[in-house]
């Protein structure tokens, strides 16, 4: 098979949508399928170009572009330091331009099928021209849109942008755009749900969840988690509880920084907060000079498995509203590494389906609320059989529903078959 995937994030983006998307094209090259990737420099999470890439047009190759084989072309893209909502859909809206050069070059040699990965939504203008374009000259290429995020959704319900009538508006143009695509796929049932009330005919929604390399994930203590420990001053008996992540607006962070403040009196409960984003400095400054509160950069990718092997249980914060319009990648890891999940989230969405199931991976209380989440924390730092039984619970939740190549063979079929 001949896959040609546009999408603004790819590897080594170390976190997000770029990883996953970076994971599944060498996944399906090391398979025996061409591969060719349009995609932007990395710049996420930090939000600006990392070295040593610049941000112009450029080709990388993953060998012979034959069978097996992965070529990459890098388009340039404006990205603000400070992102607003309209710096962002500049942004977006630059990838969406830049690109749209080197893919309907691909016309002269179609592929067999297209994927277009959203964010960013508006790479759907120039991946539908290219469809329409192939489809004229006699060779229709059947296309794939794949959902990570509902970006105008998570807008409108997050306040980024006014509702009304530009969100009448606004969705109806999504309706109609989703309807040009071959199938559209997303990454949890509750957002199935969603592509439903958006028109999209049951036949062509494909449920195709992130996924976890549970091999590479140890939930044991490893020598270089204790060592971590140990740079880190954190005692034996102490429990840390660990947010590891992009830091924006989504996740509302600040509750966070309000349940530390209440638990300051506990003599054992430690906080690592680890990542980078826009927000992090306001939440470093909402944390100011609290106790047992550590903030550290974002991690290598060799450090991943320890970092998660540090937390006793993992943090998962999200503003009211975001849940069911954007899964957040990290939860997988989460489970998969065997500790519990603290989450805010609303009872009813599919995260908090996922974490309060018939085995409990963990807890849930409402965003924002502060007083719930130290109450919840507080429980968990006390009761290590707790912890214990419900990180049991994460891990083989991981291994049943997330293990990385069964989930990716499911796709590889799904496009195989299209």
């Amino acid at each position: 098979m001949r896959l040609l995937i546009l999408g603004l994030n790819y590897a080594p983006e170390p976190v997000g949508i770029g990883r996953y998307t970076g994971e599944l094209a060498s996944w399906l090259a090391a398979r025996g399928h061409q591969l060719q990737v349009i995609t932007a420099p990395p710049y996420y999470p930090q939000w600006q170009l990392q070295p040593p890439f610049r941000n112009r047009y450029a080709v990388e190759h993953t060998g012979e572009f034959g069978q097996g084989s992965l070529l990459i072309r890098r388009c340039p893209l404006w990205v603000p330091h400070l992102p607003s909502t309209i710096k962002r859909l500049v942004h977006l809206a630059s990838f969406a331009f830049s690109s749209a050069f080197p893919l309907l070059g691909q016309l002269r040699h179609p592929p067999d099928k297209l994927l277009v990965i959203a964010p960013a939504f508006c790479c759907t203008v120039p991946a539908l021209l290219f469809t329409a374009l192939a489809r004229l000259r006699g060779r229709p290429v059947p296309a794939v849109l794949h959902i990570q995020d509902f970006e105008l959704d998570a807008a409108f319900e997050l306040g980024f942008l006014a509702g009304g009538p530009v969100r009448t508006c606004a969705e109806a143009i999504e309706r109609v755009f989703l309807q040009g695509f071959t199938a559209v796929s997303t990454i949890s049932p509750a957002m199935c749900a969603r592509l439903a009330l958006k028109g999209v005919a049951s036949r062509r929604i494909w449920l195709f969840p992130n996924w976890v390399d549970c091999a590479a994930i140890e939930p044991l203590a490893s020598p270089a988690q204790l060592a971590w420990r140990q740079e880190l001053a954190i005692p034996a008996d102490a429990v840390v509880a660990l947010y590891s992540g992009s830091m924006n607006c989504k996740q509302g962070l600040e509750v966070l920084a309000d349940t530390a403040l209440q638990l300051a009196d506990h003599p054992r409960l430690h906080w690592i907060f680890c990542g980078e984003g826009p927000t992090r400095a306001a939440f470093e400054a909402a944390c100011g000079s609290l106790p047992r509160v550590r903030f550290l950069p974002l991690q290598p990718a060799e450090c991943f498995s320890a970092l998660l092997q540090l937390a006793d249980i993992h943090l998962l914060p999200q503003q009211a509203g975001a849940a069911d319009v954007v899964m957040p990648s990290k939860l997988l890891a989460m489970l998969a590494s065997g500790r519990p999940v603290l989450a805010t989230a609303e009872r009813q969405t599919g995260l908090a389906a996922v974490i309060t199931g018939a085995s409990p991976c963990g807890m849930v209380t409402p965003p924002g609320d502060a007083n719930s989440l130290a109450v919840a924390a507080r429980e968990l730092a006390d009761n290590p059989a707790l912890r214990s039984l419900m990180g049991g619970a994460a891990r083989q939740r991981a291994l049943r529903d997330w293990d990385r190549d069964a989930v990716l063979s499911k796709f590889e079929d799904n496009l195989i078959n299209l």
